[in-house]
């Protein structure tokens, strides 16, 4: 399970994710430099423990590497939710706490998830009913 990125690792992962292409540390520090005074050997770091905790691959090119995220930004919000919700005595009373503090627009999305998931489902049980009935 991944632990939390911290602030500087996550404001790297974040343009790692954004931009979608292995990167330099050279890119990453000029766009965080427009935000913050920050050191190239800083970012250097930042990227080699992002490596060494698994969530970037990298390559060498020349005498620098280009990096690349493991996995989406997606999966790391997924991943800690599931851990949130795992540390819970209770999970049906923290998910609705959580559905509680959830935007209109968030609530949708919640649905919109729900109701993809359950697609395969319904067409793996009866793929000869429209409805994922079997009418017994």
């Amino acid at each position: 399970m991944p632990r939390p990125l911290g602030e500087l690792e996550d404001a790297v992962m974040t343009r790692v994710w954004k931009w979608n292409r292995p990167v330099t540390v050279r890119e990453v520090l000029e766009d965080l430099q427009k935000e913050r005074s920050i050191a190239y050997t800083t970012v250097m770091t930042v990227l080699d423990n992002l490596h060494q905790k698994g969530w970037v691959r990298r390559e060498a090119e020349g005498r620098a590497y280009r990096y690349e995220a493991v996995s989406t930004r997606a999966a790391y919000a997924a991943a800690l939710m599931n851990e949130a919700w795992s540390q819970s005595d209770n999970a049906a009373a923290a998910l609705v706490a959580f559905f509680g503090m959830m935007s209109e627009e968030q609530r949708q999305a919640l649905t919109d998830a729900v109701r993809i998931v359950q697609l395969p489902e319904t067409h793996d049980e009866n793929p000869g009913s429209a409805d994922g009935r079997d009418g017994r």
